[in-house]
């Protein structure tokens, strides 16, 4: 949940305003009820009224909705779904380490796009990676780098109190702006996609919905309290990274904290990604040896295409307004309401009905409009 996009947050209340401050608790709100529908789905009433796990993954929920029509079409949707938004989480870390080189370095003459290059080369040894083993221990170093850099942002931006004024705040924003920073924010709330694994390894289930509480609780006030105070602190000089906004020494030292963190984060969702992939392609079809070739071909194709869309699409705030706009919404709002009204229709209340419809059409006209606006403002980037 406090992943590397919340550096995006102040930027998106610089779009939007006091009204972004309530997006992040409703995002939560429901982030958090979209999640607890999304694990009823796994669960059937046997005979005598116990809830029983029938299913394991958002693939198997898929495919049980879709079994009439075709007993795999609904787990290729979500699968293609979950590679989509995986990709475009490691196009966005290829998209930081490039700017946060630029800027960490601003004296030596080269561009964001050949900084990108180098963040590539030195994650060359992702295709060589075949366990989680090595992953996880990436992810507990970048965890680790992660708290310090919040700590000292959030410091340093309390040491300026004193320059701080509400009247940056606005009560009216460009709408098309104010989309963009919908998407934002979703994207830094998405984790939908690893709640059926999270839940089935948990030690008891039972907890999953208070831990879910819990989890989204802090997240909001967390989140909240780090944009609020580094939007205070900048104001209408708020950066898409708010680790731009930082004096000369400490930016560099932070930029180059968060370039490990974005290098460290890269290995999970690209591994997650080539995986699914490589099983929905390869089906034990290969032999042994053909069957590792055809692995690193897959893996070097996907770290040669983030490549490619971190060089022609090298903005932060408007990619990750993509990615939550597309794939986002779609994984946090729309398949899990849509999944409880095919599998739950039945047994849930009226008041159950209306706020999954309700939050089907909210992700709907967001994702549609969120698309239509971040592709409006890459087009006119690239004008």
């Amino acid at each position: 949940f406090q992943g590397i996009f919340v550096l995006g947050l102040p930027y998106a209340l610089l779009h939007s305003g006091y009204s972004g401050l309530f997006l992040i608790i409703l995002a939560s709100a429901l982030c958090c009820y979209t999640g607890k529908i999304l694990i009823s789905c796994l669960y059937e009433e046997n005979e005598d009224g116990q809830l029983i796990r029938v299913r394991d993954t958002y693939e198997d929920i898929a495919n049980a909705c879709c079994e009439k029509l075709s007993p795999t079409l609904g787990g290729i949707f979500v699968n293609v779904t979950q590679v989509m938004e995986l990709i475009m989480t490691c196009i966005l870390y290829m998209v930081v380490s490039g700017n946060l080189l630029a800027h960490s370095f601003p004296y030596v003459q080269v561009t964001d796009k050949t900084w990108s290059v180098i963040a590539f080369v030195t994650l060359l040894p992702c295709v060589f990676v075949k366990t989680l083993k090595i992953v996880s221990k990436l992810s507990q170093l970048c965890s680790l780098v992660h708290f310090i850099i919040i700590l000292v942002v959030m410091t340093y931006c309390l040491t300026q109190v004193h320059q701080w004024s509400w009247t940056k705040f606005r009560l009216s924003f460009e709408f098309e702006d104010f989309l963009i920073s919908v998407g934002v924010i979703i994207f830094s709330y998405t984790s939908q996609i690893f709640l059926p694994t999270l839940e089935g390894n948990m030690k008891n289930p039972g907890e999953f919905r208070c831990m879910l509480n819990l989890t989204h609780l802090f997240a909001c006030v967390l989140k909240t309290a780090f944009a609020l105070t580094a939007f205070l602190t900048w104001g209408e000089k708020t950066k898409e990274v708010i680790t731009d906004n930082l004096p000369s020494p400490l930016q560099i030292l932070m930029n180059l904290c968060l370039l490990a963190k974005a290098l460290l984060s890269y290995p999970l969702p690209f591994f997650a990604a080539t995986e699914i992939v490589y099983a929905c392609i390869s089906r034990g079809s290969h032999s042994n040896y053909s069957s590792q070739v055809f692995m690193l071909g897959v893996r070097g194709s996907f770290l040669l295409l983030t490549l490619l869309m971190a060089i022609f699409i090298p903005h932060f705030a408007l990619l990750m307004g993509l990615a939550g706009s597309v794939t986002g919404s779609a994984m946090t709002f729309l398949l899990p309401s849509l999944f409880h009204l095919k599998l739950k229709w039945k047994k849930l209340s009226y008041f159950k009905k209306c706020a999954d419809i309700f939050i089907f059409i909210l992700g709907f006209l967001c994702s549609i409009a969120g698309i239509v606006c971040s592709i409006k403002g890459i087009l006119e980037v690239f004008r």
